[in-house]
């Protein structure tokens, strides 16, 4: 008798293209393409390979399937009942987040359709999101007696903090129209036109330059999280190191001159 083995999908499908735009696609649509460790390192090792990449202009998550993502995977964590594996999942978790708010590129987060928990996490925690019309998003791990706290620290830094704790203690979703009303979306297009959505999205930040993108987003998210005259002081030193940058300097001769500016590649 022979025994056979089916060898699962790659939990992450990751191409670039020529703009230098990552797209990195979960993969796991069997499970709601569910944060398990295996997609947690999947999605770790891109994100790395993306910081190594010095033409990189952007990052697109998306995902295969119904789901966009279901949180972390509830059978994986049920089996390994330890308080060490709790932690070290967590901080696994953690620090991706993490790197997708430390890239020098903005991320995109294309939302197909459910988000939730740690999924909803994920969208969160992205720059930038562009949302299907049925997709839906919720933190509701209190369902299972578990309140959704990671998922909470990006979540309260995207919506007002009411709606925040109202979501979290009911466990109840919120529609695309709704997420983007309230901040946690950027733009919402009907599932067939979800990508052209995305694409004009991306053509706006692409025409800008890189250099001027990256110190952007290093200053927006470090002067969220300090008192308002430090975070003055930080934008301050920014503007002043972006304007003596040479992308800066041809942008404002640029205007001046009243032709387009001729950005590095």
């Amino acid at each position: 008798m022979t025994l056979t083995t089916t060898e699962l999908p790659p939990p992450l499908l990751h191409t670039r293209d020529d703009r230098g735009v990552h797209t990195l696609v979960l993969n796991r649509a069997s499970t709601s393409n569910a944060l398990s460790e295996e997609m947690l390192a999947a999605l770790q090792a891109a994100l790395d390979f993306v910081a190594l990449d010095a033409t990189a202009r952007l990052v697109v998550i998306a995902a295969q399937g119904k789901a966009f993502c279901a949180g972390h995977n509830l059978k994986e964590m049920r089996a390994n009942s330890d308080l060490a594996y709790y932690q070290m999942l967590f901080a696994q978790c953690t620090r991706m987040m993490l790197t997708i708010q430390n890239l020098p590129v903005p991320v995109i987060a294309r939302v197909q359709g459910l988000a939730t928990a740690a999924g909803c996490q994920l969208v969160a925690q992205c720059d930038l999101v562009v949302a299907a019309s049925n997709a839906t998003f919720g933190v509701n791990g209190i369902d299972v007696g578990l309140f959704c706290a990671t998922p909470s620290v990006p979540l309260v830094r995207n919506i007002p903090a009411k709606l925040a704790m109202e979501m979290l203690l009911t466990g109840d979703f919120v529609t695309a129209d709704e997420a983007r009303m309230h901040g946690l979306v950027n733009r919402v297009a009907p599932p067939d036109a979800l990508d052209a959505e995305l694409e004009k999205l991306m053509l706006s930040i692409l025409a800008k330059p890189r250099e001027a993108i990256a110190m952007g987003k290093a200053l927006f998210y470090k002067q969220r999280e300090t008192n308002i005259e430090a975070a003055y002081q930080l934008a301050g030193q920014t503007m002043a190191c972006n304007m003596s940058h040479h992308t800066a300097q041809e942008g404002v001769q640029a205007f001046i001159d009243k032709r387009k500016p001729q950005w590095p590649a």
